[in-house]
């Protein structure tokens, strides 16, 4: 009896760690190219070119992934860009915005507005949403906030790409942006989650 509830556990335990595919609205079609939508955390300030996270994660993919970020740019202010983010008419689109409402002590319920905003119009062109969560100091209520967003509009959710890497500066190329080697973390912690999407 014993024997069989440690194998119970042990699978329990592999099941646990493995990524899981949750239900998202356009799953299922063919994902051929990627749009990294989002602020400097996306644009690689830090370290720029074959760095970028998603310059990182269109080597793990295999897939074009478009950099799309702009340093500076707010959720609530990123709706205004979306005409040019579904003009490359992308079949996955990862929302990375919050971190500069956050520090600019902007309202939450107006970013959290604009990125369900922006997931709305991703959907509606037909292409899987992707919410990518920060997870930066101080930030665990735009984490909760984002989490029951993609569940209500059945978005995928990435979250924390900062945690871990935030306060170890061997990660970092400022005091706030990753080196190479944070953005490297950031791209395989995406691509863990996004994965059974592009299969």
């Amino acid at each position: 009896m014993k024997k069989w509830l440690l194998v119970f556990l042990v699978l329990a335990g592999i099941w646990a760690w493995m990524p899981h595919k949750i239900p998202v609205k356009h799953e299922g079609q063919k994902v051929n190219v990627i749009v990294a939508f989002g602020d400097s955390l996306t644009a690689g300030k830090g370290a720029g070119g074959e760095f970028t996270y998603p310059a990182v994660l269109a080597k793990l993919s295999g897939k074009t992934v478009l950099n799309m970020g702009l340093s500076g740019e707010t959720a609530a202010h990123a709706p205004q860009r979306l005409p040019e983010v579904l003009a490359a008419r992308p079949q996955m689109v990862l929302i990375e915005f919050g971190a500069n409402d956050f520090m600019r002590s902007f309202s939450r319920q107006t970013a959290v507005d604009a990125v369900g905003q922006i997931v709305d119009a991703v959907q509606d062109s037909g292409a899987i949403a992707v919410i990518v969560d920060t997870g930066g100091p101080g930030m665990d209520e735009y984490t909760k906030a984002y989490k029951k967003l993609a569940k209500e509009k059945q978005a995928v959710f990435v979250p924390g790409i900062m945690r871990g890497i935030f306060y170890k500066q061997k990660y970092k190329s400022d005091m706030i942006h990753p080196n190479a080697a944070g953005y490297e973390i950031v791209a395989q912690r995406i691509y863990k989650v996004i994965k059974p999407y592009l299969e």
